[in-house]
């Protein structure tokens, strides 16, 4: 992985925090977090497999990924967007809101909290370095946060997670590699009681840019029992979501290839009908 490329991230994501702070002391957006209408639990199926599904505009991977990183209608597209990952049977979707590398902003959080009607949650997925962009998640409309393990080193993760559970949001801890999931491991067991966490294996490396398929395989033994757990990056058939039930996750985050499709309600349905099947074959936990 890329030290360079978490390093250019976290400055960009603390820069545009200190901007926002600026225009909205985080005691008033707390309070604003806090007042706000109540995300959606996480509630997750008892097939063995469920799945996230992600909308992101551009990727550093894939490039434009949507009309919308350059359309006056990006509004009515992100609607129309998730509200295909609803009708198709997604869990929970993700919405990537990092400016600079991926077109995205707090707004199309809430564009797509306000299209689901409160059917499944909105995950806020950025590089988030600082507690003051868990409550502009939470005051947006989002249920929950993804936190990538690399960046939040020591004890920096801590106030993101007890924010978390002070406003009640479930937090996706993202690993990629052995040291991530010993972390993830002694988070899970310090933390289990109070907050819902989710842990995943992204299996992109972001120096490369490229996916490596085995990191799922090499890596599921390590995660942490109890909890589910998430396979991440390239994922893009049914073929691709039975393998990782059958490596042992029962989440998959999808996002290439859901944004790139022209049936994104289909597509849905079919991972997971695909990855369930597995399930069903393979007999797998289910944890819930």
């Amino acid at each position: 992985m890329s030290v360079d490329f978490l390093t250019q991230m976290a400055r960009s994501s603390r820069e545009r925090t200190e901007r926002a702070r600026a225009l909205c002391p985080e005691a008033i957006l707390r309070q604003q977090a806090a007042a706000s209408a109540p995300a959606p639990s996480l509630q997750l199926s008892q097939s063995g497999f469920d799945l996230i599904a992600e909308l992101k505009l551009r990727s550093p991977a894939l490039g434009t990924l949507s009309d919308a990183a350059d359309s006056g209608d990006a509004d009515e597209i992100i609607s129309a967007r998730v509200r295909a990952y609803a009708a198709g049977g997604a869990a929970m979707v993700s919405v990537l809101t990092e400016p600079t590398r991926f077109a995205g902003a707090l707004s199309h959080l809430e564009q797509a909290s306000a299209a689901l009607m409160g059917r499944i949650p909105v995950l806020r997925k950025d590089f988030l370095v600082d507690r003051y962009q868990i409550y502009e998640a939470r005051a947006a409309g989002a249920g929950g946060v993804l936190l990538i393990l690399r960046m939040l080193e020591g004890d920096a993760i801590e106030p993101l997670l007890e924010s978390c559970i002070e406003l009640r949001m479930f937090a996706l801890l993202e690993a990629f590699d052995e040291a991530d999931l010993a972390r993830a491991t002694a988070l899970v067991e310090r933390y289990r009681r109070d907050a819902t966490l989710l842990v995943g294996v992204n299996s992109r490396d972001l120096g490369t840019l490229r996916v490596s398929v085995e990191r799922l395989g090499a890596l599921a033994a390590r995660l942490p029992s109890g909890v589910p757990r998430v396979a991440e990056s390239g994922l893009e058939s049914g073929a691709d979501a039975a393998r990782c039930v059958r490596a042992g996750y029962d989440v998959a985050l999808v996002g290439g290839a859901l944004m790139k499709s022209t049936a994104p309600e289909q597509l849905v349905g079919a991972l997971l009908a695909a990855g369930r099947a597995a399930a069903a074959e393979s007999g797998a936990s289910v944890c819930r």
